[in-house]
């Protein structure tokens, strides 16, 4: 999966009519906490709160000039996604049905609502709202089924990552969370397209391994479950494209446990003020646990969120790690 350096800039073109640029900051208490020059790209600031309104925009644009006939979109997601195509869905004049699995963040599926989106609740976790996303889209011919990975989100994506390779110093690594791989795809193929010898370091979370078994084996490795508060990474069945590209253009992947997760979400809002999604924190997690990190001059952390509902942010700013989903729904 690659692009052009014309089909990147007419894709950030494309979203510089909904958005202006994200910025990318170096915060000094991060420096200290972490012991290298580190710069945060802050998707967090995008209008849906995280960095996948990009794919959803040049999905949907791409998809008319294709097929102006299709008049609706199903897919599934923990939130991110569904926000981004019923954004972009929005502003195209689409109907946009969002499946989500049971117990997902409330706050996620009110703004997708707020959006327009129909929220269908269905499924115990990610894989099973996706396989009823397939069925919807099967029964009615008027759906365009939206997978959760797919070249046209990938070059979206890619918007972000040429704005932080052109904003930012030289890098030496650039930490990104994995959930479908969108996010370190476009980096990866954005840094080849531009030249440059960065690495690039996935990072997943403990209880949801299946993209970094994948990597390792070189090949999908899917799970039985991915049962952690970090939902923005909680997959189970990686798709084989993006493990593809994955395993041929990143250095490593990384595995953070769920404790480190949530301390890091303490340590980004505490040097940045700036409130992260779990996944949003899952990067600089990597980076504080990554032995090797003193061997780079100069990082990158990718906050590739900030959607997180009131509840989950109480927990973590008292200190505590939010138990996974399977633990709070025996509390329902």
């Amino acid at each position: 999966m690659s692009f052009t350096r014309a089909e990147l800039e007419a894709a950030t073109t494309l979203v510089r009519r909904t958005m202006p640029a994200t910025p990318t900051y170096q915060w000094p208490l991060l420096a200290d906490a972490t012991g290298v020059d580190v710069w945060v790209k802050h998707e967090n600031h995008t209008p849906v709160g995280a960095f996948k309104v990009r794919g959803g925009l040049v999905f949907v644009d791409r998809l008319l000039a294709r097929r102006p006939e299709v008049t609706g979109v199903v897919s599934a997601t923990t939130g991110n996604h569904g926000q981004s195509l019923a954004f972009a869905g929005r502003a195209a004049g689409l109907r946009v049905v969002i499946v989500v699995p049971h117990g997902n963040s409330p706050d996620k599926n009110a703004a997708m609502r707020s959006l327009g989106a129909e929220v269908v609740e269905h499924g115990s976790d990610f894989q099973v709202a996706r396989e009823h996303a397939g069925e919807l889209a099967g029964a009615d011919p008027g759906l365009e089924m939206v997978p959760p990975f797919h070249p046209d989100l990938v070059l979206g994506v890619a918007t972000y990552a040429l704005e932080l390779f052109e904003s930012a110093p030289p890098l030496d690594t650039v930490y990104v969370p994995i959930g479908m791989g969108s996010g370190c795809s476009a980096l990866i193929g954005v840094r080849d397209l531009l030249g440059l010898p960065t690495r690039i370091v996935g990072v997943v979370a403990e209880r949801a391994d299946a993209t970094a078994r994948s990597f390792a084996a070189g090949t999908v490795v899917a799970t039985e479950s991915a049962d952690t508060f970090v939902d923005g990474v909680a997959t189970r069945s990686p798709d084989p494209e993006a493990i593809r590209r994955i395993v041929a253009g990143a250095e490593r992947i990384l595995t953070v446990s769920e404790d480190a997760a949530a301390e890091a979400m303490r340590l980004l809002f505490r040097t940045t003020h700036n409130v992260p999604e779990p996944a949003g924190a899952l990067a600089l997690a990597a980076l504080m646990s990554d032995p090797d990190r003193e061997s780079s001059k100069s990082v990158a952390v990718v906050q590739t969120g900030g959607n997180i509902d009131a509840e989950t942010l109480g927990v973590v700013l008292a200190g505590r790690t939010p138990a996974p989903p399977s633990a709070r729904a025996l509390t329902r």
